[in-house]
């Protein structure tokens, strides 16, 4: 079973049900990859979903990736991914799939410069960051490409737009 836990550090403009987007995002996501199973597997499999702001994420982005800067969106997995097949057939009570950071001033300033509303690209960052998660990464543009069209199908299923649109 799929388990979502959000944290709001700091409160988010849009008075959303957080936590339920958050599953159904990760819930989308999850079942387009080979890891669908973890969202009914007999283990609780959670992801926790941190909103913050700014200054949380730009300490997180230097700390942890080197860089000096806010981004939108951290993923920090919590598992390898040579052992995320085998997860599905756990006796473990709960697995902590991993993390995702999503940073208030910036998912909020990006969003308003593609025109779409906060909660469907904080939508778009949870589907991207539950793929990070599970292994997709885009270091080239085959690998960007097979999680961008992966993303716009999840997105597609959750009734939002294709966020590469414009891209194309």
């Amino acid at each position: 079973m799929l388990i979502v836990e959000t944290h709001e550090a700091h409160p988010w403009p849009d008075p959303l049900d957080w936590e339920g987007r958050g599953a159904e995002a990760a819930a989308a996501a999850l079942a387009l990859t080979p890891y669908a199973a973890l969202a009914d597997a007999a283990p609780m499999v959670e992801i926790a979903i941190r909103l913050t702001d700014d200054a949380e994420v730009h300490a997180l982005n230097r700390d942890f990736r080197g860089k000096d800067k806010p981004t939108n969106v951290l993923s920090f997995p919590q598992v390898q991914p040579d052992l995320l097949e085998t997860l599905a057939n756990s006796d473990d009570g709960e697995i902590l799939l991993g993390d995702i950071v999503l940073a208030r001033e910036t998912c909020a300033r990006e969003a308003a410069e593609k025109g779409i509303s906060l909660a469907d690209y904080a939508t778009h960052l949870i589907v991207h960051g539950t793929l990070h998660l599970v292994g997709y990464d885009h270091m080239d543009d085959v690998a960007a490409a097979a999680m961008e069209a992966l993303e716009v199908k999840a997105l597609a299923s959750l009734g939002i737009a294709n966020p590469y649109a414009d891209q194309d």
